[in-house]
């Protein structure tokens, strides 16, 4: 590990890292030598992923709350910076909900439920996280969002929403902390072949279907993302703030048609 990407003696927490592209996001930053504290709902899923990758001699920790509880989310920043004596370099915030919904039966149960999710805890999380980084003038803060943050679609308003309104916070958050030495970016991926998709990969076609509109032609393997999350936790990122880095494959910068239709 050359010096620039290493995060040896860093503390990071990732969200959502029990399972996905959180586990390999978590798995990738252990990799680079920071100690991760990883965090999800369910605590039992949270240990046997931890053990995963203890068992490889990685320095993980583990913190179970609710992202929808605003309250559990101040406390764990608060609680996880005390335990490392005021210490945060790194937080990621990955997890989040979808909603499908058409918009004509859409209710103001679910689009509350996905912005506290979404918007809200993320909040929550950079402003605890940034009153710990500012303390010693570094951080870096990266914002899972999605490809939907930069386009739209039918049926998931509520969701496309929550990641363009997650992409503005990044940028707002960028242009605040930068001169305290925190960055802030947002990662937004596209399909990948994680559990999460399980249901709609298992639709006929529908694999085959989104990697014929992408130009690398298949979907993302989780490694991936864990890579490039890893980089923007790094030193060698350091001039990269209020940015929305897309990893898609190219899906929503291009244009790709069916042979007989080109």
């Amino acid at each position: 590990m050359t010096g620039r990407f290493s995060l040896a003696g860093q503390v990071a927490v990732v969200t959502g890292a029990s399972r996905g592209l959180g586990f390999e996001m978590a798995k990738a930053i252990a990799e680079s030598g920071a100690k991760v504290w990883m965090t999800a709902r369910g605590k039992e899923q949270l240990e046997e992923s931890a053990a995963r990758l203890r068992a490889d001699g990685h320095d993980v920790a583990v913190r179970a709350f609710d992202l929808g509880d605003g309250a559990a989310c101040v406390e764990a920043i608060r609680e996880i910076g005390a335990t490392e004596g005021g210490r945060l370099d790194i937080l990621v915030n990955n997890a989040g909900i979808n909603a499908w919904e058409p918009i004509a039966e859409a209710t103001t149960v679910t689009w509350d439920k996905v912005m506290a999710t979404n918007v809200r805890a993320p909040y929550l999380l950079c402003r605890e996280a940034a009153r710990l980084m500012a303390q010693r003038r570094y951080g870096r803060i990266v914002n899972i969002g999605s490809a939907l943050g930069v386009v739209g679609r039918e049926n998931v308003t509520a969701y496309v929403s929550s990641k363009h309104g997650l992409a503005g916070m990044t940028r707002a958050m960028a242009a605040e902390l930068g001169a305290l030495g925190i960055t802030v970016n947002m990662m937004a991926p596209g399909y990948f072949l994680t559990e999460i998709n399980t249901t709609i990969l298992a639709r006929p076609g529908y694999e085959k279907g989104v990697s014929n509109r992408i130009p690398l032609g298949r979907w993302g393997d989780p490694e991936e993302a864990g890579g490039v999350v890893a980089f923007m936790a790094s030193k060698a990122s350091g001039y990269m703030n209020g940015h929305v880095l897309v990893v898609d494959g190219g899906l929503t910068e291009t244009l790709v048609l069916p042979v007989d239709a080109a």
